[in-house]
């Protein structure tokens, strides 16, 4: 498929304000990632249908779309230097974040997205769908039902503490791969009940764009797979 059928109509992006754009700009800058025209009309058009949907389905809390751009969309990309080539499950995905951006703006990275909330997951389809995002799955089901394992790395943004993420996911990574769970300051406490046979790799701060909250990035292996 060429990128030009792959571009999301214009219509998708028309309601968006042009400073909305520009705050996508300027995050992604002092992210450090050089976005194509192709990947920015892709996030503007996934944020546009987020907007959208969320005032029927209510997928997120965060209403405003600006508000959006840095709790959604840049939150997600702040991840991609730490995202390896290769197969990615994001486990508990929403509506479809970090998974969505990471997928937009790493385009040879494989990505499933999985969850268990039915509109969730229709949500997810139409934005593969709407966006013409071929390197993406959306799979609705329970993470203890999900046997596809050999993956390069498992993402988390929201799902669950992580003890309990990396338990209900432990037979997931191959040998060698990652856990990538996304947290807030209270991660410190977090690790302290971090199961056996697991070791934290890295502890990253993440530099979010137009946000306060803290956030940071644990890297997580089964011991001796480095």
């Amino acid at each position: 498929m060429s990128q030009a059928t792959q571009l999301p109509a214009p219509a998708l992006t028309a309601g968006l304000a042009s400073a909305t754009g520009q705050r996508l700009d300027d995050g992604l800058a002092r992210l450090g990632i050089d976005a194509s025209e192709h990947q920015r009309r892709r996030l503007l058009g996934l944020l546009a249908l987020l907007h959208k949907w969320n005032r029927a389905y209510n997928l997120t809390a965060v209403r405003d779309v600006d508000e959006m751009v840095s709790r959604h969309l840049l939150d997600s990309a702040a991840v991609v230097p730490f995202i390896r080539p290769g197969a990615l499950l994001d486990v508990g995905a929403g509506p479809g974040l970090p998974g969505l951006v990471l997928a937009i703006l790493v385009p040879d990275l494989d990505v499933t997205l999985l969850d268990s909330n039915g509109k969730k997951v229709r949500f997810q389809r139409q934005a593969i769908m709407e966006l013409g995002l071929d390197n993406v799955t959306a799979t609705q089901a329970r993470v203890q039902a999900f046997d596809a394992g050999g993956l390069d790395q498992v993402i988390s943004r929201a799902f669950a503490s992580l003890a309990d993420f990396v338990s209900l996911t432990r037979r997931l990574p191959k040998a060698g791969g990652e856990w990538l769970a996304m947290k807030g300051p209270g991660a410190a406490d977090e690790l302290k009940d971090l199961p056996a046979g697991v070791a934290l790799k890295q502890r990253r701060r993440l530099e979010v764009p137009f946000a306060d909250a803290e956030r940071q990035l644990l890297i997580l292996t089964p011991e001796g797979g480095e």
